[in-house]
């Protein structure tokens, strides 16, 4: 449909010289004189005449004066240049990815940029589509039978995730969610502040200080929880028995809810294919699928479920239809929404539902396809496997624990390793995360990590700086 056709008539030659890749539509004075004429309003300040005169003010103190275009783009890029280009290996939840430049080429088009009225669960012109074809790439992700789009982020998903799970699993009278020990302190916090409110709990099962995944024997002291989260890959890297686990959970009458990387899904088995029934519910962030860190955001959470909990999925879901001459459409269906049903039976009303984001993941994953996914996935843990070696072999790093890992993992420093991080951070090298701030009883432990946008080089040049920290430094643990 173009354009032209959603104006009305006496504003539409505003849109005559429209193109596809401009980023914004300017309005002469002659444009505005005629759309202000076809209203009947004397001058643009007449449509606010509403505003007391005495809340008027004229000019605001302290902002500065007008800049130009070239003015204001040569101002953001010096600002942006104060944060430099550090080599990061950091991951502990964003990761750092290759984007193809014609995913947010693509994905800043008119078609899509201004396409999709999120606001309003209704009125999504211009972007059913691409959803429903988010929704069939998640769906074949996580192995379960239904996806909606979107979450927040990846945190507040593990929230919605138990929300969730206490309105569909009846028969359970706790309200005790019980967390693997490789699940993201992170998301625990918002987990907590968002659902605790509601009565919820999270308790997390102890972690096996060797293979850093959930110590499987303290299973037989807990008392059966409405859900059992599992992170995996875990927040420490690891892979967690996941089979073991999500059996237990079912024997239990628990639910089974999975925090999933959706690249390492890309090797790693499905969370429906869990254990003997598979996970009930899936959720994680989604920032890895063509979204940039960008400093912490906007990213955006992903969620898939079982067919048998799907109306308990709080947000948005498109489905696949066709009209009474048979030809393909798609529509919202399931509005879960206080608008339209009973207030009591309302889920969680996500409507804005980070649609740039889910664009742009679903443009990235159409590119790469699932060869691309994998290699991305493969070269990512070859790449962090390396790096573990190249620290592992300086004096007075050892591997914090045993066993597989996917793209990142823990490592085990001599000294405290916040001053190492410093050091660090001074050649322009931000070295990974110090676990020590939420689990001190790992004691002087860095998390590391390294995806396919890591050279040998780069992975070298961090291990030789790393060691002339060492070298220079003189704080050590007792």
């Amino acid at each position: 449909m173009r354009v032209t056709r959603w104006i009305r008539m006496p504003i539409r030659r505003c849109w005559t010289n429209w193109k596809p890749d401009m980023p914004f539509i300017p309005h002469t004075e002659e444009d505005v004189k005629e759309m202000l004429a076809a209203i009947g309003a004397p001058g643009i300040d007449s449509l606010f005449d509403e505003i007391p005169a005495d809340l008027l003010i004229e000019d605001l103190d302290g902002v500065p004066e007008a800049l130009t275009e070239m003015e204001i783009s040569r101002l953001m890029h010096a600002r942006a240049s104060r944060d430099g280009s550090p080599l990061s290996f950091i991951g502990a939840g964003a990761y750092e990815h290759h984007i193809p430049t014609a995913v947010w080429d693509i994905a800043t088009r008119g078609e899509f940029y201004s396409a999709y009225t999120p606001y309003q669960a209704e009125a999504s012109q211009g972007t059913l589509q691409t959803i429903y074809e988010y929704q069939s790439m998640i769906t074949s992700l996580t192995g379960l039978d239904a996806s909606n789009a979107s979450l927040y982020d990846g945190a507040s998903g593990l929230a919605e995730a138990a929300l969730m799970a206490v309105r569909a699993n009846r028969n359970a009278t706790s309200k005790r969610v019980l967390l693997a020990s490789g699940v993201n302190p992170m998301y625990q916090k918002v987990a907590a502040a968002i659902a605790g409110s509601q009565g919820l709990t999270f308790d997390r099962l102890p972690l096996d200080m060797t293979s850093g995944t959930a110590n499987l024997d303290a299973l037989n002291d807990q008392e059966p929880p409405v859900a059992v989260v599992i992170q995996q890959p875990s927040f420490f890297g690891t892979l967690e028995q996941i089979d073991q686990l999500t059996d237990w959970a079912h024997s239990q009458g628990a639910l089974v809810i999975a925090i999933v990387n959706p690249t390492s899904l890309a090797i790693l088995k499905a969370p429906g294919d869990w254990g003997a029934e598979g996970a009930d519910i899936a959720c994680g962030e989604g920032q890895p699928l063509g979204v940039p860190l960008s400093s912490g955001g906007p990213y955006f959470g992903i969620m898939a479920c079982k067919q048998k909990i799907v109306r308990q999925m709080p947000g948005r879901i498109v489905g696949r239809t066709t009209d009474l001459e048979d030809k393909p459409g798609f529509t919202l269906t399931l509005q879960a929404r206080e608008q339209h049903i009973r207030r009591s039976k309302a889920t969680s009303n996500i409507c804005t539902n980070q649609g740039l984001m889910v664009t742009a993941a679903t443009i990235y994953m159409s590119l790469l396809g699932n060869q691309g996914l994998s290699r991305v996935a493969l070269a990512s843990h070859r790449q962090a496997s390396q790096l573990v070696s190249l620290l592992a072999a300086i004096d007075g790093i050892e591997p914090l624990f045993e066993g597989p890992h996917f793209h990142e993992a823990g490592v085990r420093l001599d000294r405290p390793v916040g001053p190492v991080l410093d050091a660090l951070a001074s050649r322009d090298i931000l070295g990974g995360y110090d676990l020590s701030r939420d689990f001190p009883e790992l004691g002087n432990a860095l998390l590391v990590c390294a995806t396919e946008t890591k050279t040998r080089a780069d992975l070298e040049t961090y291990a030789d700086a790393l060691q002339e920290v060492l070298n220079a430094g003189n704080v050590r643990s007792a």
